[in-house]
Formats: structure tokens, sequence, C-alpha cells
């Protein structure tokens, strides 16, 4: 039970403080991975991006359920989505009972324009960190092959004009299957 506990003390903290929608709660994932390697590896993480992508639904509350699943099974993963999700929803009852008086606050907007740039160096970081351990340290040696399919989509979502991520993840698939990747 103390697991549990701490899996939901976690993944509380993690809700209440990544600011930003689901690639903020990577730093959050990165350094629970470190501080409990027992519950899931870095390599593991970048499983869980790829998943939390690839399914349905909100990509933090995706890898909130994966990682509680990977570490306490199902109901790892109920007290994870739960505690992640908790904070949110008890700011939003409190913001939505005090949103007229402080909609027109400078220092409401200061807060959040400062909060933006600080969430995207927080996610920076730790996907530089993520990659480094993927691309570098694990024993899943990368091949030239990753290298071009992963130069091949980078290119063509910058030249689409509009999202494709679907045919992305599909073609990704496909080419790990062919490829044996």
């Amino acid at each position: 039970m103390t697991q549990f506990l701490l899996l939901a003390y976690e993944f509380f903290k993690t809700g209440l403080f990544a600011v930003g929608g689901g690639l903020a709660t990577l730093p959050f994932l990165r350094e629970i991975s470190l501080s409990h390697p027992e519950w899931y590896s870095l390599n593991e993480l970048s499983n869980m991006i790829a998943v939390g992508n690839a399914t349905p639904g909100p990509i933090g509350v995706n890898m909130a359920t994966y990682a509680g699943f990977t570490s306490g099974g199902i109901w790892g993963g109920i007290f994870a989505t739960l505690a992640l999700v908790l904070p949110c929803f008890i700011i939003i009852l409190i913001v939505s009972s005090v949103l007229d008086k402080f909609r027109s606050s400078i220092y409401v907007e200061g807060a959040f324009k400062g909060l933006r740039p600080a969430v995207v160096a927080m996610i920076t970081v730790a996907m530089l960190e993520l990659g480094k351990e993927v691309f570098i340290t694990t024993t899943n040696n990368i091949s030239i092959k990753h290298l071009i399919l992963f130069a091949v989509i980078f290119t063509l979502t910058k030249i689409q004009k509009k999202d494709n991520i679907l045919l992305y993840i599909i073609l990704g698939a496909i080419t790990g299957i062919v490829f044996k990747m």
C-alpha cells in the first residue's frame, strides 16, 4: 500500500506543477525515473512517450497510466492517473470560482507570460536528457536506419502544410516492422 501512496504522491506533484500540458510532465517523469528506477527506466520513458502520442487521449494522462501500470499493475495505473488529474480538478474548481475577479489582473497575466518560457525550457531540458539516454547510452544501438527514419519524418513535418501525425505514427510503425528496427 505504501508503494501506491508514494506513486500517488509523485504523480500528484507532477499534476500540480506540470503547467503547460502533457509534455510538461516530461521533466517530472524523468525525475521520477531517476529517483525510483525500479518503477521505470529512461528508456521505458521514451516508450511511454511513443505510446502516449500514439494512443487517444491526453498524453500526460496516458503516460501516468502507463508509468503507474508499469510500476504497480492495474492499481498503480489507477492511482497514478487519478493522482495526476486531481490537482487539475482542484485548481479548476478554485479558478472557476474566482476567474472573473482576476481575469484582468496584470499580475495573473504576467505570471502566465513568465510560465510559458519556463515550461518550454523544462520540456527542452527533459527532451535533451531523454534523447541523450535513448540515442547515446542505451544498449539499443541506433543504426543508420533509425537516423534516416528520423530525418525523413522530421523533414515531412516541416514541409507539410497540415498536421499528419497519425500518418507519421503509422509510417514509423510500419517502417519499424518491415526493417526490424
